[in-house]
């Protein structure tokens, strides 16, 4: 979509105040690859929650700007607790988060002492401290391997990828939450298929929170970030991308000379998350110049939460 003269010049002025703000307060801006590109284009670090997360470690800064949902800063604040973490909207949320609440968790923990509890780093800090492992899209089916074979496990919140998780390790003894986040499981294998007729020389790449009927027709399954490098890498110059299209962003800047397709349902965008997309330039210049909203969490909520963190990247 194309600007006016008025757009291009109000959207110039509030990127300057952003950059200003940022070297007044000393900050460095995160972005994960679902956020617009106006944001993305002003980020110091694009990734995925994690990648993000263990990044702000590198800046000298004592503001981090976290530009993704609210657990994602959750978890940036959790492995840097001595530094500020705003985000541009509080109500960035999640449909996974939402899908596990952590009062459940604790209940299921009090009746099933002896599941050891897997979270996809895709859930509230309250639900990380209840938890024994955390895991992400790129290492679930390493740290479920992690745990001994006769060990009960309960995944959660997703259902799809503890689905995937399930098939690709054999594990028998594994309940998994019924979560779903509210971009990937909409994704029709029948919109798939029909877009790959149209496009029969494309790539299928899928992020493993698909529906196991489109994982079954994808040639690489991968986190976001691995989507990304696996396709940049690939002589292959044509990819259908089955996850959210903000993706496209660094898809386009990392290999211009190929094409990238992405699924929609009818009559909606439904590649888009919506509460990616709450995030604006606006909102960006007024959390840094107001330093809020602010994750504050308690010393005893970040050391707990941090626990089962430490115990995935010790693998």
């Amino acid at each position: 979509m194309g600007y006016t003269e008025g757009e291009m010049i109000a959207t110039a002025s509030i990127t300057e105040e952003i950059l200003d703000l940022k070297r007044q307060r000393g900050a460095c801006i995160l972005a994960h690859h679902y956020q617009d590109a106006e944001i993305q284009e002003l980020a110091d670090s694009i990734g995925d929650s994690l990648e993000l997360a263990r990044k702000a470690k590198d800046f000298e800064g004592d503001v981090i700007a976290f530009c993704g949902v609210w657990f994602m800063a959750e978890t940036a604040k959790v492995l840097n607790p001595h530094k500020t973490v705003i985000v541009p909207d509080h109500e960035a949320g999640c449909s996974l988060v939402d899908s596990c609440p952590t009062e459940q968790v604790r209940a299921f923990r009090r009746r099933h002492p002896d599941h050891v509890i897997v979270s996809y780093i895709n859930t509230s800090v309250g639900v990380k401290t209840e938890s024994d492992i955390i895991c992400t899209s790129r290492n679930a089916v390493k740290v479920v391997q992690s745990i001994p074979a006769d060990q009960p496990i309960l995944f959660l919140p997703d259902v799809n990828l503890g689905n995937y998780v399930k098939k690709e390790t054999g594990r028998q003894n594994m309940k998994i939450w019924q979560g779903a986040c509210m971009v990937h499981a909409t994704f029709p294998s029948r919109r798939l298929l029909k877009m790959k007729s149209e496009h029969p020389d494309a790539m299928i790449v899928a992020h493993p929170e698909c529906p196991a009927d489109v994982l079954a027709h994808a040639d690489y399954i991968g986190s976001t970030s691995a989507l990304i490098d696996w396709t940049i890498a690939h002589p292959h110059n044509e990819f259908i991308v089955m996850t959210e299209s903000g993706v496209r962003f660094s898809l386009e800047k990392r290999a211009p000379h190929k094409k990238f397709w992405f699924v929609n349902n009818e009559n909606c965008n439904c590649s888009e998350c919506p509460y990616m997309k709450r995030n604006t330039l606006e909102k960006l210049r007024d959390c840094l110049r107001d330093l809020s909203p602010k994750v504050e969490l308690s010393a005893d909520t970040i050391a707990r939460a941090r626990l089962p963190i430490e115990r995935m990247l010790a693998l």
